[in-house]
């Protein structure tokens, strides 16, 4: 994963259990940056070290911590660089969600090696739709669930709901689908 992704968890955890704990977690995960320079890739083992450290050290399930950095991406992309890209992709929840594997493609043209997810859209009528999430990464079901909450907080969606439906691996991909109303 790239640098940015790290450097917005370390933003997240920092932010919600401190200086003294992050450096808690980076000994209990091996990691030995001091920063993690955004346009850099790491390897993935890396990220997911990270978040299973941060479990272990604060008690929070990882599932938790993932949801929260979901939610944390949505602000962190915009105040890192990114708000215009963002603000480009969609005008409201559903655009934007829509646009998601759009926003991506772009994204990989100012990194080099980026393996993003995709995500597809089926709408329910004009309240719904089936979000199919496909990943090379496992285990990322619950940032997604943060990141729509995210975008549901971004785009003002007072009642946005997401139930995740069923995880599967079909050869190298994870796929997750989820149910979001609002």
């Amino acid at each position: 994963m790239y640098g940015l992704v790290n450097h917005a968890i370390q933003g997240l955890l920092t932010k919600e259990f401190g200086e003294d704990k992050w450096a808690e977690i980076k000994e209990k995960a091996g990691v030995q940056e001091e920063i993690f320079v955004s346009m850099q890739q790491y390897d993935d083992s890396i990220t997911y070290n990270l978040v299973g450290a941060a479990s272990e050290v604060t008690k929070v399930d990882a599932a938790d911590l993932l949801e929260a950095f979901g939610r944390y991406w949505v602000l962190f992309t915009a105040e890192h660089g990114y708000a215009e890209m963002l603000d480009m992709a969609g005008g409201n929840f559903v655009e934007f969600v829509e646009n998601l594997n759009q926003l991506h493609i772009r994204v990989g043209g100012m990194m080099p090696g980026l393996v993003p997810p995709s995500f597809d859209v089926e709408r329910k009528g004009d309240k719904g739709m089936i979000l199919t999430y496909t990943s090379k990464r496992a285990g990322l079901a619950p940032m997604v669930i943060g990141l729509i909450k995210g975008l549901g907080e971004k785009f003002d969606e007072q009642d946005l709901t997401i139930e995740l439906l069923n995880t599967k691996q079909e050869e190298d991909n994870w796929i997750s689908e989820f149910d979001v109303n609002w």
